[in-house]
């Protein structure tokens, strides 16, 4: 006959899975990406040593100031992210804990993600590149507009991209720069008809735009929650929802006059 087993004895057989459990979920890979701020660049200068703006076939104006397009970096598809990275970055507010799968396409290999992105840039460069030039109501079959910009993928930098074509052959319509000689950094897709789409990590690209001087940071309306929710110290956001308003925006800033929009 077996004797009934002490309360502190059950508790303990019972601990015994437990325990083990947890020790097993600290180490097993999660579907999880850690994500931090990334790097920026001035799309009105150069990068690696190539302007990332070249626009032949029209006048352009030197600009003072700097446009900053921003980025986050992410754990690999192929890194492994465990229970306690995930507790780390649940508690850093340099840190975002994001599914993978909003990170990277599901199910592809590292290759296939780097060529997906390298396409998705691409078209947004393209669709940038035509949005400017509708709002200019420039003839694109007049004015070539190429755009590099290394190591760098995704559709997230084409609101910069329309903004710098728009600096480079206007300014602010009146000779001046756009930028008033301000370091203005954001992010933001765009489409031909100069729609500025929703994108993700704002809040860690709030914090590389800090970082790298910007006092000005253009975010898409949508996502101004997500900007405040720890918005440095001296960053400006200016809610913005097609490149019109953008640019308008910063002419209002420039000039001090009409309404600067805020979150």
């Amino acid at each position: 006959m077996l004797s009934r087993l002490t309360r502190l004895q059950a508790v303990g057989v019972c601990a015994v899975p437990v325990v083990a459990l947890l020790a097993t979920a600290v180490f097993v890979p999660l579907p999880f990406s850690v994500a931090q701020p990334g790097m920026t660049a001035n799309v009105l200068g150069e990068n690696k040593g190539d302007p990332v703006i070249t626009i032949t076939g029209a006048d352009t104006h030197k600009t003072r100031g700097q446009l900053r397009m921003t980025t986050i970096e992410a754990t690999g598809p192929d890194q492994d992210v465990s229970l306690g990275d995930v507790l780390d970055g649940w508690f850093r507010t340099d840190q975002a804990i994001m599914p993978r799968d909003s990170v990277y396409p599901s199910g592809d290999s590292v290759k296939e993600i780097e060529e997906h992105n390298a396409e998705e840039m691409k078209k947004s460069q393209d669709t940038a590149t035509e949005a400017a030039l509708n709002h200019l109501g420039e003839n694109s079959g007049d004015i070539k507009v190429t755009l590099k910009l290394a190591d760098v993928g995704g559709p997230s930098a084409g609101l910069l991209f329309s903004l710098g074509i728009v600096d480079k052959l206007d300014g602010d319509g009146s000779g001046g720069d756009l930028t008033g000689g301000r370091n203005i950094a954001g992010t933001g897709t765009i489409d031909a008809d100069g729609k500025v789409g929703a994108v993700g990590g704002v809040a860690l690209k709030t914090q590389a735009a800090r970082r790298d001087g910007a006092t000005v940071f253009l975010v898409p309306k949508a996502e101004c929650s997500d900007a405040e929710s720890n918005l440095p110290k001296g960053l400006r956001l200016i809610p913005v929802t097609t490149l019109k308003g953008a640019v308008a925006a910063l002419l209002a800033l420039e000039k001090g006059q009409g309404s600067v929009p805020s979150c």
